[in-house]
C-alpha cells in the first residue's frame, strides 16, 4: 500500500492559481485527489472558482450540469467536508485543519484494477471509513473521474446539538 502526503499553504482561490501549483502538472493520481480537495474547500467562498477548478481537475470532461446540482446539495450549509480531510481536523474542533494544510492519500491492492483508472483513498476524521476517489488517465495525466468522497460525515461539535 502506497501513501503520498501533501502539503499546501493556501486553497487556491481560482483555477490559474491552482494551475500554478506543483501538483497541477497532474502526472500523479495521488496529487490530482489531493488537488480536488482544496478545490472543494473555496466552494463556501466562491462556488464558480471551486466548479472551475474541479474542471481543470476533471481535464477533457468538464462537469454537467447533474454534477454542478450533485455537488451543491452535498456541501449545502456542510462547508466543513472538504477541511475533514486534512491533518489537525476533528468534529471537536469544527474540522479546523492545522496549518499548512496537509493530506495524505492513499492507495491499496485493488485501486488499479482497471487499466487506465486508479482508486485511491482519502482519510476523513468525520467518518470511520476511508473515502473512494476515481481518477482516469490521459496520456501522462491523471484526471478526476468519479468523486465519491462527499458523503456525509459527523457533525462539528458546534452544530451537534447531544455534544
Amino acid at each position: 500500500m502506497k501513501k503520498e502526503t501533501f502539503t499546501f499553504g493556501a486553497v487556491p482561490a481560482s483555477a490559474a492559481e491552482m494551475a500554478a501549483l506543483p501538483e497541477a502538472a497532474l502526472t500523479s493520481p495521488f496529487a490530482a485527489a489531493a488537488l480536488s480537495v482544496l478545490a472543494f474547500c473555496q466552494y463556501e467562498k466562491d462556488a464558480q472558482a471551486a466548479i472551475d477548478m474541479i474542471n481543470f481537475l476533471k481535464g477533457p470532461q468538464p462537469l454537467s450540469n447533474y454534477d454542478i446540482q450533485f455537488l451543491r446539495e452535498r456541501l449545502a450549509g456542510k462547508y466543513y467536508k472538504p477541511f475533514s480531510f486534512f491533518e489537525g481536523s476533528s468534529p471537536q474542533n469544527n474540522y479546523t485543519p492545522t496549518l499548512p494544510y496537509t493530506i495524505t492519500v492513499s492507495d491499496n491492492p485493488y485501486s488499479y484494477t482497471n487499466e487506465g483508472y486508479a482508486t485511491l483513498y482519502l482519510k476523513s476524521s468525520g467518518a470511520d471509513n476511508e473515502r473512494p476517489v476515481t481518477l482516469r488517465k490521459k496520456g501522462e495525466q491523471w484526471f478526476l473521474w468519479q468523486i465519491t468522497y462527499l458523503s456525509d460525515i459527523r457533525v462539528p461539535a458546534a452544530d451537534d446539538p447531544w455534544a
